[in-house]
């Protein structure tokens, strides 16, 4: 073991540091939970993810992705600097327990945090009431041609 290690402890931001967060359901502007860090966040700007990830509905309650070799899209979403302790006391409480925190690439070749589903989750789609939003949209356009097709499903 050399001296130059520097504990974890250090690794971890502390009172008053932000941190990159990715959002893309329903931590954006306007969505359920966003108020776990409305007026303590930053918000920097519409972005999108890397081509590196498919992205699914959860019983159209909330969005996630999940990172894949093969197939993977640009993710739109929004980016926040958040404080730590922010994201750690009152988004993450707030997300389901279907999502993780992890680390994601952005279109820009930078980093961010962001939800993505755990493994598990994964491991049966169809009985965890996945299913796959259509590439080149996102959650908005996603729940509005959900919305869209109740109407016309229920038309006389």
């Amino acid at each position: 073991m050399t001296d130059d290690l520097t504990p974890l402890g250090n690794l971890m931001p502390g009172p008053g540091q932000t941190v990159r967060m990715f959002v893309n359901g329903q931590a954006m502007r306007g969505g359920e939970i966003h108020d776990a860090f409305a007026g303590t966040a930053t918000f920097l700007g519409e972005v999108s993810t890397a081509p590196d990830y498919a992205f699914f509905s959860c019983r159209d309650e909330f969005p996630g992705l999940y990172p894949v070799e093969v197939g993977g899209w640009s993710v739109p979403g929004e980016l926040y600097a958040v404080d730590y302790e922010v994201l750690r006391s009152r988004l993450l409480p707030a997300e389901p327990v279907e999502l993780e925190l992890g680390v994601i690439r952005l279109q820009d070749g930078s980093g961010a945090l962001a939800m993505k589903y755990r493994d598990v989750v994964l491991e049966d789609p169809e009985r965890n009431g996945l299913a796959v939003i259509t590439p080149g949209t996102g959650w908005r356009i996603h729940l509005g041609s959900r919305a869209q097709q109740a109407v016309e499903n229920h038309a006389p």
